[in-house]
């Protein structure tokens, strides 16, 4: 559900404001990874907070618990938004932190393919690299010895079985004579 911008300046503080406003785009670019934490830090303290008065004037509403000032509370709109308002804002800035985070990994995967590559060309280019202990034109694949197993280990088992009974069934016989 979206929320408008007045509804939001209603349900929040001006301070809660300002923090929610750094979470939006043109002032969320500016923001380094570090204060992007303590941002998170910050919304999640206060969205678990407007979260635990919502859950307690809902306690009062239904007489589960005693009102906590003069008269049970009539209602937890209020810090329910709130609890919306700044979870978007933590989601935003989550959002946020993951596609930096998989920013510098496809950088770092870019640099790391180009040093290989580099690495490989110079592999290349140097004569010495044939006293290393790698196969080259001169060696060939040694056919395995081993004789290929034509039966089923399924059909191995099933056939001892059914000796197994025939026999005991022999033996039944004989014990019977």
């Amino acid at each position: 559900m979206a929320i408008n911008s007045k509804a939001e300046a209603r349900a929040l503080t001006s301070e809660e404001n300002d923090l929610v406003d750094q979470t939006r785009h043109p002032a969320l670019q500016d923001l380094s990874d570090s204060d992007i934490g303590k941002l998170v830090a910050l919304l999640r303290e206060r969205r678990n907070r407007a979260q635990s008065q919502a859950n307690q004037q809902r306690r009062e509403m239904r007489r589960k618990s005693e009102p906590k000032g003069a008269a049970p509370a009539a209602g937890d709109t209020g810090n329910r938004l709130k609890t919306q308002v700044l979870a978007k804002a933590m989601a935003r800035l989550n959002s946020e932190s993951t596609r930096r985070k998989q920013l510098a990994a496809r950088i770092d995967l870019r640099a790391s393919a180009r040093k290989a590559l580099e690495m490989k060309k110079e592999a290349e280019k140097d004569e010495s690299a044939y006293n290393t202990r790698h196969a080259h034109d001169g060696m060939r694949a040694i056919k395995s010895q081993k004789r290929q197993d034509l039966i089923r280990p399924m059909e191995r088992g099933r056939q001892r079985k059914a000796g197994a009974v025939a026999q005991a069934r022999r033996d039944a016989r004989q014990a019977e004579a």
